[in-house]
Order: structure tokens, then sequence, then C-alpha cells
């Protein structure tokens, strides 16, 4: 089991899902994953932690009804751990980011706010009161990795590499180049270059999912009302699936050729 009780400066520590509705998402995802639910005490939207075997590994909202209005979609967002989230935001605009929601205070648990890298990927920025993140990473049913497709993939590396200290290196991945993303030295995700298979798709942060079995959570996730967009595939390091939650929310399913942890 790879649990964490803190998370560097830099590191992403965090998923969480804006569901159109909160209540048939964690029903899905519990019996996915065999996570369990708990609601929590908040002075704004609903939101629930999941957990499993005991240990937060991700969060659950519900967009409000002017979101769904204007056709924000479900989607997961990824969380990176920063030691002051508002300075971070301020240093996001001045290297040509923006701000999606600024900096606010998340009653004791922590500090927060949404960013919007200049190729238009949303991120979120986490500085740490009560709640560190996830209790569980990098270990089956739970989130394992992050991975950012751009379009526009040398100045999202200037970008994340300024604004967090991300040192940005090029892996060969049979028939493409992968950057991989390390924070002080330790593996802290990804970035790909979106070519013309991506034409209607935004740039956005991906979340993957540690699994025992890729091919049977493929299947599972199309029995139970969701979709696969991209069938289980072998690369390099593993294999995966990319699905879509009833919803429509996208992630994707992951299982390493090394043991996680």
């Amino acid at each position: 089991m790879s649990e964490r009780t803190e998370y560097a400066v830099g590191e992403f520590c965090w998923v969480d899902l804006m569901a159109h509705d909160m209540k048939e998402a964690q029903a899905w995802y519990c019996k996915l994953f065999g996570w369990d639910a708990s609601q929590q005490e908040t002075d704004g939207p609903a939101y629930a932690i999941f957990t499993y075997k005991g240990k937060a590994v991700a969060g659950l909202g519900e967009a409000n009804a002017e979101m769904k209005q204007n056709g924000v979609p479900p989607m997961w967002n990824s969380y990176v751990n920063v030691a002051d989230c508002a300075a971070t935001e301020a240093k996001a605009k001045a290297l040509g980011g923006s701000v999606m929601f600024p900096t606010m205070q998340v009653m004791d648990a922590g500090t927060m706010c949404f960013i919007q890298d200049p190729s238009g990927a949303a991120l979120a920025l986490w500085q740490a009161g009560n709640h560190i993140g996830a209790g569980i990473c990098s270990e089956a049913n739970a989130f394992a990795w992050n991975e950012l497709a751009t379009r526009d993939l040398a100045g999202s590396k200037k970008f994340y590499s300024e604004l967090f200290g991300w040192q940005l290196e090029t892996a060969d991945m049979g028939e493409m180049k992968y950057t991989m993303i390390k924070n002080a030295d330790r593996s802290n995700g990804g970035m790909i270059q979106m070519d013309a298979q991506w034409e209607g798709v935004p740039p956005h942060w991906m979340t993957y999912f540690w699994v025992d079995d890729v091919d049977a959570k493929a299947k599972q996730v199309e029995q139970t009302g969701g979709k696969v967009c991209v069938p289980p595939t072998d690369i390099p390091v593993g294999r995966f699936s990319v699905v879509n939650d009833p919803q429509g929310a996208t992630f994707t399913l992951f299982k390493g050729n090394q043991a996680p942890g």
C-alpha cells in the first residue's frame, strides 16, 4: 500500500470529480473501484470524499446550475500541492496563465484555486491545512498519474517548469515521444503533444487510476453505462484504456509493468 502523510511542494496530491449528478456518480465509482464515500460538512456546495481501505483517495462535487447551462462537462480535476496558493496563483498569471477560481479558504482543510495554463488546460492548486490530499496513491483503485494533453508542448513545458520548478525529460514511447515530469527528482506525471487526431478535444489534464486488470475494468465500465474511448492497449510501460463514466467524465485505467508504490 502506498500510504501518504505528506506531499512535496510541486507534487500532484489530489484528484476530484465534478459531476452533473453527484448521487449517481458516487454509486457508480464506488461499484467500479470498491470505494466508500462520506459526505463532508461544508460552508458551500455539497462535497464527498471517496475512501479506499479507510484512506481518502479522491473527491466528488457537483457542477452548479449555471455551469450545466453553459455546457461545462463533468470532469476529473488534478491538484498540485503548493506552499502558498495565493502567491502561486499570482505567479501563474505573470507567466501568461489565467485564473478560473481565485484563491479561497476551504474551511480548515486548506486553501485552493483553479488556474488555466496558456494553452487552456485547467489545473487546481492546493495549500494543505488539515487535508494533505490522498492518503493512498499509486496503487490499485487509487490515482497513479496525471498527464497534460496540450497543443503547445513547448509553451506548456516553459510555463510549468517556471511555475513549479518541474524537471522535464523526453522519453521514447515507441511511436511517440513523451515528456516526463519530475518534481524533486521524483516522477510526477507527463505531457503529450496533441495532433490532428485530437480535433475537437480541448487541452486538459488527464487522471490515471491504477487497476489490477485493465481489460476487466474497461468491460465493467461498458456494462455499467460508461464508454470505452480507447480500448485496452499495450504501451512500453504497461497497459491502459481511456474511458468515460456514464455522465461523460473521462479518465484512464492503467496497469504498469512494475508494481505501483
